[in-house]
Parts: structure tokens; sequence; C-alpha cells
């Protein structure tokens, strides 16, 4: 496999941009080594800057769930750009577009389109600030909810100790806001919310987390949110930035059968394109100026490229519930494959799996929240997604990432997944 191109690409950015990245899980420091710049991108493959071809698990980490460069969205955009490309005005696909998510997502009756996922979590706290006149938030360790600053906390000393900031650039201002509790952990939530009583606004987090790579719900635990919520007047907040859309068409809430007051999406809405949106209950989103008091614009929010693509996706997974049932079957397909050569290899590890997303976790521990992912051997990961990418399968560059299936994998992916997946583990043990 010949790198040259990538390694003069990779050397080049360095000079002009920071680390060489414009987000910082593409840097490889993880991994090792240093990141592939991509070329082209086609169903189930990525082509390097070398041509070299890749089975891909990113899947532009999770909106491609039709796989790259599908007929239909590329067709929706190409018509949207002959009609210009922004024009910072409403139209008529933006409201196609919205009533098309609340028909697939029952909790949202209306919806207001952002720019990215971030920006779709940022202004959900805000609202939902505004909506009970509370500061404070609870997150939960080891879910992401975008590089907002209230969002890049890090843990205190207990389940009751408020967080500090994580980044520099955040204030301790910022950080006195935000509480924090470990994931799948009830009685730290009641906990925190009993020593910030009538002060807290919002409970966000991810249904399931993808960010600490895949961690599942225990049994209870987010209708257990939902009563709380409930029984303290807070917002109750879905972030499925990851989730939405992909898991069924109502995301993860649908899967789960509980239903938040407010729900963030990203760029799955935009078949790729840069694009979030949030939404939930209308007498709270009807706080949204303009015909509420909460602020919140954007100049390219509602972008007709975005809004045309999103449509097409999403469309598409509305007439096509069958999706769905073909992206649980690869995910099982190629999950009982890697389990079986781990096995076969007397590997200890922990694997999580939930219709099209997966992990592997390279530790003995049941992963259930930020705490038990850690115990995992990321050296190990390291030399792992190497042999695999050496193989002609491009993994997520962090041990701490979740995989992303599309219906563009076919059997004969999958099994050349499963053959790269154990000649690999054999490599590197």
């Amino acid at each position: 496999m010949n790198i040259q191109n990538s390694k003069t690409l990779f050397s080049n950015a360095q000079n002009f941009i920071p680390g060489g990245v414009n987000s910082p899980v593409r840097a490889f420091k993880a991994v090792g080594g240093d990141p592939l710049f991509i070329k082209k991108a086609e169903g189930a493959y990525l082509f390097d800057e070398d041509d070299n071809r890749y089975i891909e698990l990113i899947n532009s980490w999770g909106p491609m769930i039709l796989g790259h460069n599908h007929p239909e969205i590329n067709e929706a955009i190409v018509k949207a750009v002959e009609n210009g490309t922004s024009f910072g005005a409403p139209t008529a696909k933006e409201i196609d577009i919205a009533e098309l998510i609340c028909k697939m997502v029952p909790s949202v009756e209306k919806v207001r389109m952002v720019n990215s996922g971030t920006e779709a979590t940022m202004s959900a706290v805000r609202l939902a600030r505004g909506y009970t006149g509370r500061d404070k938030f609870l997150k939960f360790e080891g879910n992401y909810h975008g590089h907002g600053d209230s969002f890049l906390i890090a843990a205190g000393s207990g389940a009751m100790t408020m967080g500090a900031p994580n980044s520099p650039g955040v204030t301790k201002g910022t950080a006195k806001d935000t509480l924090l509790a470990p994931y799948n952990d009830l009685n730290a939530v009641k906990e925190v919310l009993e020593a910030n009583r009538d002060e807290v606004a919002a409970i966000i987090l991810e249904p399931v987390p993808g960010n600490m790579g895949l961690v599942l719900p225990n049994e209870g635990f987010l209708q257990g949110l939902r009563k709380l919520c409930d029984e303290e007047g807070i917002v109750l907040i879905f972030d499925e930035v990851m989730t939405g859309f992909r898991l069924a068409q109502g995301g993860a809430q649908e899967v789960f059968g509980v239903t938040p007051d407010l729900t963030t999406m990203g760029k799955i809405i935009g078949g790729g394109m840069p694009v979030g949106a949030y939404g939930g209950k209308k007498e709270i989103m009807d706080f949204v100026s303009p015909v509420g008091p909460v602020y919140q614009a954007g100049t390219l929010s509602g972008n007709p490229i975005a809004m045309a693509a999103g449509f097409a996706m999403l469309d598409h997974l509305y007439q096509h519930p069958e999706v769905y049932q073909q992206l649980d079957q690869a995910g099982s397909k190629l999950v009982a494959g890697v389990k079986s050569s781990v096995e076969k290899l007397g590997l200890e590890y922990t694997m999580t799996h939930l219709g099209s997303m997966y992990s592997l976790f390279f530790t003995k521990e049941k992963v259930v929240d930020f705490e038990t992912a850690k115990t995992s051997d990321t050296v190990l990961f390291g030399k792992y997604f190497q042999a695999m990418l050496k193989r002609g399968v491009y993994l997520p560059p962090s041990q701490f990432e979740s995989l992303f299936l599309s219906t563009a994998l076919t059997d004969e992916h999958i099994d050349q997944i499963i053959d790269a997946n154990e000649a690999s583990l054999r490599e590197i043990l």
C-alpha cells in the first residue's frame, strides 16, 4: 500500500492548518502514523490520494447511511445548485423537510434548522434555559455534544461536584453551570438534582452514546431520566446527532420507547451536507425567536443545497423502511463474525452492537460508561487499526468512536471485513 501522496499532503498541510487537519480525530494521534487524504468515495469505499481503495466503516461519522455518492442525493444536489447556492431567505424545501422530520420523529412538533450538530446542542440548551428560567444543566461523562464551551467540561471529584473546564478558553464561570454524572447511573443523577434542586434547566445526553465507543443504555435508565425530568420540571434533551434516523426512522427514542422534550439532529438530515437541527414540543419551540424571546439565528440555516440533499435522504428512508432491516441484518452478521474471530484467538474483549452501529473494545470489562470504556487497551487498538488499514478496511481512528454501517455494504464486503479482522488480530497478538 503506497501512501506517499498522503504523506506529502500531510507535511504540506501542517504549514497552513493547525496540526494539518481541520478536526482533531483526523490526525491519527490515537492510532499512530499519518492520516490518509481522501480523494473520492463511492458506495462502501473510500479512495485516497494514492488510489488505494478501502471498505470503510465511518460513513462520515454516521450520516452516509445509504453509502457514498448515492444517485438520488446527488441528483437533488445538482438540481438545487442550478438555482443558486445560498439565499439567506426562506425556501419551500425548508417546509418540506421540516414536515417530513415531524412525521418521522413523533416527539418533534416543530423544528429549527441550523448548520451543525454543535450549533443544535448549544441552541437546545439555551432554549431549555430560556423556557425554564433556570441556569444549570446536566450532561454525562463521555457523552459528546460538540465543542460548545458549556460541553467541554471535565468531571469533578464526584457526582455532587460541578465540572471544571477541560479545554483552555473555557471559563470557570461557564463551567459552574454544567453538572456531570456517570452515564447509566440513575442514583448519581438523583444526587446531582437533589444538590441543585430547582436550578437545573435540562438533562442532555446521547441516548446511545457513540463517542466513547458505542455504549448501550442499561434497562430502565432512559425511562428513569424521563421520570426524573417530569418530577422536577426539567427539559429532557436527546442528542441524536449520531442515532437520529440511523437506528430507526424515529431514532433511539423510537427504539427504546422514551419521548424527550427536545431532540438534536445532525448531518444525516443534510445527506451529509453541513446541517443540523433541533426540535421538540410546540410549547418549548415557540420560545425561539422570532415568535419567542430566545434568540438564535444563522445566515446559512436552511441552506437550499443542504435542504435538497437532506430531503432526498430522509424521503428515501421514509419510503423504504426496509432499509433498517437490511442494516440490522448486516450489523448482526458482521458482529457475529468479528466475535467469532476474537473468541477463537482467546482475546479479552467487550463488544457492543445496536442496529448499524458497533464497537469492539479491547477490555474484559463490561463497558457501560466512560470509566469502563477507558479500561480498553488503546495501544492494542492502534495496532489493530493499522493492521486493518493495511488490509483495505478503514475504521474510525480511535478506540472511542462507534463504527457505522451503510446499505452499500454487501455480504461480500462483510465477509472481507471479517477475514481482515481475523488476519489483523493474528498479526498483532
